[in-house]
């Protein structure tokens, strides 16, 4: 005999899945903005490098928040 009735248990089950997938894609959503910063961070640090490759003046970085 199952400790809580299968109607019970289902519940419990499905509200388990639904918060895994949540933290999923919090999880998700984190990684994805830290990569477009660095994706954005290392393409202002190849405008610097290669204007200072051609002699001209690099940019100052434009590094908006944390």
């Amino acid at each position: 005999m199952p400790a809580l009735p299968l109607g019970e248990a289902g519940l419990y089950v499905a509200a388990a899945f639904a918060v895994v997938a949540v933290l999923v894609l919090v999880y998700v959503a984190i990684i994805g903005g830290k990569i477009a910063r660095i994706e954005r961070d290392l393409g202002a640090l190849t405008d610097s490098l290669e204007a200072g490759a051609r002699g001209g003046v690099p940019p100052a970085p434009s590094r908006q928040g944390p």
